[in-house]
């Protein structure tokens, strides 16, 4: 018998199509901004009717789209090896994006990162075992803002073989963005077939789509790149402070989204996601680890499983300002409900701070935190329950279990052994080591990473390309040549 796989909801099914039904009503009552006018064109060419920049979308229209959108996304690495296989409850984790600071391990500050960074960090991401994608994690300060989102990923494709959870800043940046994929997957027609990136597209809340981010949607389309809706109402700021209607807002949002993406090319893959939160009155911050956020993206992932979409959150993160027992606890706490959810795309470890900063110490931890809550829901095996009885007499008689053949051919798959940052030792043992606490030891990890060199060398060519393409970009910008992309 199999293992029964453990799951969350917070909502009846009955529920959920309560909340669709309100995001419906939403659209055709109220509408939504769009500034872009390619898809302004789209939308009047569906027959919506628009002014001024609003549109109002009958809920016909939005379920022709949602019955075009695929509900399973393969995404594949550098490699062409299937990496996320996103739909139904299965769950891959990704460090956040994308962040402004970077947490210094010196100092245990934050600070504005840099071009050595980001390939630090790809190189930790790379030597994770249970971070299944890399993200463009972190804006480099050492680079032109006009290039910035180009360059953290050429900086990704060199220093690491997982796949990109990205996006873009500036409108003409798709195209470049997409000629480096096309580079390293081995054409354009290639990559529609294996895509080896996913572009995040965020609607403003409420209601509103940017001149940007209605391209990306547009562009990712028509190149079969898999865009990724990161809808961000906060509770009492920018949506209703109940958490059901900031559910309902957060659906309306995508829906929006996904009729855009839909009309521009029909079968593009999209994927259901967010960045909600829960607003605190008291600091006037967008707490990530308070569990009222938790519990919309739990709620929200919910109402995209029953839209037989992929999923995705911002979760497994911290608002801490260093590696402490905060940060482990909000990180842990969210990691778990995101795994019983079946969130398909959990983007966050790593990050502290209101997603604004990242630490490579604390993506070595965050690791074990993910390990953890994929080992929970693969939940506990019944395949040898016809042995027990025999099996413990077996051990009875022998007197030892770890003797035993059973224990030998099992203990491996049956118990995660978690890495040199984790402490498992005696206490005697943990003095001789040092009295070392979890982020000493995280750092001591990535040092042992770094040392080593990048693990995922690319092919001199594709170095040479994205070299070209980034030189030639800076030229047609009239900015000075980047610096160095190892």
């Amino acid at each position: 018998m199999d293992a029964v796989r453990p799951m969350l909801r917070l909502f009846t099914d009955e529920q959920v199509d309560g909340i669709v039904d309100d995001a419906l009503a939403v659209l055709e009552a109220t509408g939504f901004y769009v500034e872009n006018e390619e898809a302004l064109a789209l939308l009047a060419g569906a027959g919506l009717r628009l002014d001024r920049g609003r549109a109002w979308a009958p809920p016909a229209a939005i379920r022709r789209a949602l019955s075009t959108a695929p509900a399973r996304i393969a995404v594949y690495d550098r490699d062409g090896a299937l990496a996320l296989d996103l739909g139904a409850d299965r769950v891959h984790f990704d460090p956040g994006s994308a962040a402004i600071f970077c947490l210094d391990p010196r100092t245990r500050r934050r600070r504005p990162p840099v071009t050595p960074d980001l390939v630090q960090l790809a190189w930790v991401t790379q030597a994770c075992d249970h971070i299944a994608a890399q993200s463009t994690g972190l804006v480099p300060s050492d680079v032109p803002e006009a290039l910035a989102d180009r360059w953290r990923l050429a900086v990704a494709l060199l220093n690491c073989r997982k796949p990109v959870i990205t996006g873009t800043f500036r409108k003409d940046a798709f195209a470049v963005m997409k000629s480096m994929l096309a580079a390293a997957r081995g054409g354009e027609a290639a990559l529609r077939e294996k895509p080896l990136a996913i572009f995040d597209c965020c609607p403003t809340p409420p209601l509103k789509w940017s001149d940007l981010t209605c391209q990306a949607l547009i562009d990712g389309a028509r190149a079969g790149i898999p865009a990724e809706l990161v809808s961000m109402p906060m509770s009492g700021a920018s949506s209703p402070v109940t958490l059901r209607e900031v559910v309902v807002q957060h659906a309306a949002e995508c829906l929006s989204g996904i009729l855009i993406h839909q009309l521009a090319c029909p079968g593009a893959p999209i994927v259901w996601g967010g960045s909600p939160a829960g607003f605190d009155m008291r600091h006037g911050t967008t707490p990530m680890g308070a569990v009222e956020t938790m519990m919309i993206d739990v709620g929200y992932a919910q109402v995209g499983k029953r839209l037989r979409l992929p999923t995705h959150a911002y979760m497994a993160l911290s608002d801490a300002k260093t590696v402490d027992y905060q940060g482990g606890l909000e990180t842990g706490i969210g990691a778990a409900l995101a795994a019983l959810a079946g969130i398909n795309v959990v983007s966050g470890p790593g990050m502290l701070d209101y997603e604004s900063c990242q630490s490579l110490e604390k993506l070595v931890l965050d690791n074990e935190i993910c390990g953890m809550a994929l080992r929970l829901v693969r939940g506990i095996g019944h395949g040898s329950a016809a042995q027990a009885p025999d099996l413990i007499r077996q051990v009875v008689e022998l007197g030892s279990f770890l003797a035993h053949p059973h224990t030998r051919a099992n203990f491996r798959a049956e118990l995660l052994s978690p890495g040199k940052a984790i402490d498992r030792a005696t206490y005697g043992g943990w003095e001789k080591a040092g009295c070392r606490d979890a982020a000493d030891r995280a750092a001591d990890e990535v040092q042992r990473i770094l040392a080593k060199g990048n693990p995922a060398p690319p092919p001199p060519e594709l170095a040479r390309e994205l070299r070209r393409i980034m030189d030639a970009d800076a030229r047609r910008l009239g900015l000075d040549a980047p610096p160095p992309l190892a």
